[in-house]
């Protein structure tokens, strides 16, 4: 594997840590004063498609993309002729053929089908404090973009102002308070999901929710996700509230009931203590139990009410892989994310996340073949959803193509985050008497920030496109975070918008696998795409040789 740049002085970018595929550092901070690309293009937005001080440089490409097997050894095809994707009443003519006019519209489910505005969604933002501190600007700028977002596990069991009756959920302050900030600025665009865990399930959050919110929200079972192979985990510092989880049923690690435990806590030995989440499916012996006990759970899920059901699943191996796809296309569910290893999280086993399942582009690849398999037998396949270590708008096209026709939506977990740290910071300073309300971490603006302006209208490229839409009233209720997210969606719908026109393809829907090639041959094995000069090679010896 490669060793990813720090900088990137063409687009005048630096990671603060140590950079990961994606481009985002390993380890990303709230209070982070940039400036990765991603933190850049949250102010500047599609600015950073563009290399820095124009009029005084030229520019040229590093090629440093082509070692090893991963998403960046992926090279999107150009073509120098024809258009496909118009509208059926539009001429294919250079005045029609433009960039800003390739539509980013896409769709996915089944009986009831949700509409985005760009084929991004989130990773599911959970229990952590960070999902919860930032929870706001989260909701509010996907809601505005247009795109889903995901309500994690666990929300319902950590929140100690919910109500359990007999051990299924009556009152729900965090959870009511996480959908209904996404569905004030809902305007027909994305959806509200919500996951279900061993503990969710056993809390009754799906009862919970249908009953108080109808079928408007989808929900979604939890197989794992691409960083950790056992169940969420988040961090607490209070012993009460350590004792609290482990009441509410669930592991605490250290167990904090042991009278050595709040020994060594109170002489400061043990800081904190890690809840951790039930492993599924451990009292099935076979795959057979596993499909029978799934479409039960989805039938059981149908007869609640549930009108969309979707699956996320992590990066086990091929086995868990072909069962993820053959039960959710079996069951007619509304989407299916598989998430590769180099996935993010708030808190895994650090070596736990370095070295267990499948690499993304190698199960994303194996994600296509088994796909095509039941396809191929006349099965309407699942919608899926790619996940794992997504940054910028050429790692959206690629896992479109590469999963093309059946990927739908490329989720991103981390990159979507920093609109709302960043957002917050800024609000924090320019707006001190909301600082504490929206989690600033500054007391200052940085000079990083200094440097593009000083007022949000300065700051934030989006700022006026956002207030056109939503109008000057609404803008001053909105938080920073969601204008910064709306910024950075604007910057990958734009460069999205770029790489297809290339491709010759004027709406995302048209993307396929022909529109992408493998930089090397261990790549192109592996994926199963052409090796860059095999692609149309064949044409053009005939070209040549007519």
């Amino acid at each position: 594997m490669p060793e990813w740049p720090k900088n990137n002085d063409v687009l005048g970018t630096v990671n603060r840590g140590n950079p990961a595929e994606s481009g985002l550092c390993t380890l990303c901070r709230c209070d982070c004063a940039g400036k990765c690309e991603t933190w850049m293009s949250c102010l500047k937005g599609r600015h950073m498609l563009y290399p820095r001080d124009f009029g005084y440089v030229t520019a040229g490409a590093d090629n440093t993309t082509h070692v090893g097997v991963n998403y960046n050894a992926l090279r999107i095809q150009g073509y120098n002729y024809g258009a496909a994707g118009l509208a059926s009443n539009t001429n294919a003519n250079p005045d029609n053929c433009l960039f800003t006019n390739v539509s980013l519209e896409t769709s996915f489910g089944r009986s009831k089908p949700v509409r985005c505005r760009i084929p991004l969604m989130t990773g599911a933002l959970g229990s952590t404090f960070i999902a919860a501190k930032y929870w706001e600007s989260f909701a509010t700028g996907c809601a505005l973009v247009g795109i889903p977002i995901v309500v994690g596990e666990n929300v319902v069991g950590v929140d100690r102002q919910s109500i359990l009756d007999g051990g299924k959920i009556t009152v729900s302050p965090e959870m009511d308070r996480r959908i209904e900030i996404y569905k004030r600025y809902y305007d027909g665009y994305g959806a509200i999901i919500v996951q279900l865990n061993v503990e969710d399930a056993r809390n009754g959050v799906a009862e919970y929710i249908i009953q108080k919110y109808g079928d408007d929200v989808c929900i979604e079972l939890k197989w794992g996700q691409g960083a950790k192979n056992i169940g969420g985990e988040i961090e607490v510092k209070s012993l009460d509230y350590a004792l609290f989880l482990k009441q509410r049923g669930y592991l605490v690690d250290p167990d904090p009931e042991l009278p050595e435990v709040q020994a060594a806590f109170q002489a400061g030995g043990i800081k904190g203590f890690a809840r951790h989440s039930r492993l599924g499916y451990t009292d099935l012996p076979s795959v057979e139990a596993v499909r029978q006990n799934f479409m039960e759970t989805v039938d059981y899920l149908r007869k609640l009410g549930f009108a969309r059901i979707s699956l996320k699943t992590g990066s086990y191996g091929m086995e868990a892989l072909a069962m993820a796809i053959k039960y959710a296309t079996e069951a007619e569910l509304d989407l299916l994310t598989i998430d590769g290893s180099g996935g993010g999280t708030g808190m895994s086993p650090w070596n736990m996340m370095q070295t267990w399942g499948v690499p993304s582009i190698l199960l994303h690849s194996k994600a296509y073949e088994y796909a095509g398999l039941l396809a191929s037998r006349g099965k309407r396949v699942v919608d899926m959803s790619f996940a794992g270590g997504f940054a910028r708008e050429d790692h959206i096209f690629k896992a479109l193509a590469l999963g093309a026709p059946y990927v739908k939506l490329v989720c991103m977990g981390r990159a979507l985050m920093i609109p709302g740290f960043l957002g917050a910071n800024i609000e924090g300073v320019l707006k001190p008497e909301r600082r504490e309300a929206v989690n600033g971490s500054w007391n200052t603006l940085p000079k990083t920030v200094r440097e593009i302006g000083e007022t949000p209208e300065e700051i934030f490229a989006g700022y006026e496109s956002l207030k056109t839409k939503i109008g000057a009233q609404a803008m001053r209720e909105v938080p920073f975070g969601a204008i910064a997210a709306w910024t950075l969606a604007d910057k990958l719908g734009a460069g999205l918008q770029q790489l297809l026109a290339g491709a010759r393809k004027f709406s995302v829907t048209q993307i396929a696998r022909e529109d992408l090639a493998a930089a090397n041959r261990e790549t192109a094995r592996e994926t199963g795409l052409p090796f860059i000069t095999e692609v149309l090679d064949e044409s053009a010896r005939r070209i040549l040789l007519a």
